[in-house]
């Protein structure tokens, strides 16, 4: 994005710190470095550890409009986002390994105990044709009556049954009242496969859905709502992915592609040092016509780095902390 608007870019580096090997194609020194956490582009007159640095040539960052500016700070997380949409779409289209429809067993005392059985396969529910487990849950809350097509011991039944309203826990630890109907998948799994058009919409809702959860994430952390202890850093990233690892490629790269959208959401957050601190500061100069004072950016951008140095410092410490305490 950089070059695209003419911008002069002098280090292109995948990872931080020492530069272990470097090779210049061009006006750019492509690097290989020591840290392995992301990488960063260095661009002419634009330094985030180094907030004096600038140029006034004609390719350094500094010359370019703030308009311009904006479309190379959208450059990183809008990548984020697009891989994790290509990786939703190659899935999709080469088949999403979901849970199948199949009642694994009844919860005793809600409104499935009395109706249906273990072995149950559910085809349909109020018209709309059922793929996949994933596909009940949202029926489930839409619906206050649901009619029910199910295949059993291979013949089809219709039934009625009314969810019933329960206090559960969310994704946050939050107590939310859900409608439930007592039903428990079988554990058995399928490959669900789309057309064309079905994985593009697919992969959309898919990406939208994991956004909205990393951005209410965010959101509930601010607030409050949720605690630090939540917070995770790059030992719980490596842990995660070892385990997922194991559940085969499909789950893999559907980590990668949940950790590259988070990656990009808490990037366009307005701290400075992030893409979405120095956003903010091109608004303030595209809108008022004069750019943030020197010292007051300075002084906004360490604040940045304490801001996000104490972060990582918390999602370290929790991450040992559940290593070592299970």
């Amino acid at each position: 994005m950089a070059k695209l608007v003419g911008v002069k870019v002098e280090v292109f580096s995948i990872g931080f710190g020492k530069k272990l090997v470097c090779k210049k194609f061009g006006e750019t020194e492509w690097c290989l470095s020591a840290v392995p956490l992301g990488g960063y582009v260095q661009m002419k007159g634009q330094d985030d550890s180094n907030p004096y640095v600038k140029s006034d040539d004609p390719d350094s960052y500094n010359a370019k409009s703030p308009w311009q500016r904006i479309l190379i700070l959208l450059g990183g997380p809008g990548f984020n986002f697009l891989l994790a949409f290509l990786i939703y779409l190659f899935i999709a289209f080469t088949g999403w390994t979901k849970l199948a429809p199949v009642v694994g067993q009844t919860i005793p005392n809600t409104p499935a105990a009395k109706v249906l059985k273990k072995g149950d396969k559910i085809i349909e529910i109020n018209g709309v044709k059922i793929r996949s487990w994933d596909d009940i849950s949202p029926l489930v809350q839409k619906y206050s009556v649901l009619h029910m097509e199910i295949l059993r011991n291979g013949r089809i039944f219709n039934i009625t049954l009314k969810p019933k309203v329960e206090t559960a826990k969310n994704v946050f630890n939050e107590e939310v009242k859900r409608k439930i109907v007592g039903i428990v998948p079988s554990g058995d799994i399928i490959k669900v496969h789309y057309g064309v058009l079905e994985a593009f919409k697919v992969a959309w809702d898919k990406f939208v859905s994991d956004s909205t959860l990393i951005v209410k994430g965010v959101q509930k952390l601010i607030t409050g709502a949720v605690g630090l202890n939540t917070l995770s850093g790059p030992i719980g990233i490596v842990d995660i992915t070892a385990k997922v690892a194991s559940y085969g490629w499909q789950p893999l790269l559907l980590l990668a592609a949940l950790l590259s959208v988070n990656l990009g959401v808490l990037n366009l957050l307005p701290i400075p040092a992030l893409d979405g601190g120095h956003i903010m500061f091109n608004l303030y100069e595209a809108v008022f016509r004069r750019e943030v004072s020197e010292e007051i950016m300075v002084k906004l951008t360490i604040g940045g780095w304490i801001i996000l140095g104490s972060l990582m410092l918390i999602g370290v410490y929790n991450d040992l902390h559940r290593l070592i305490g299970g």
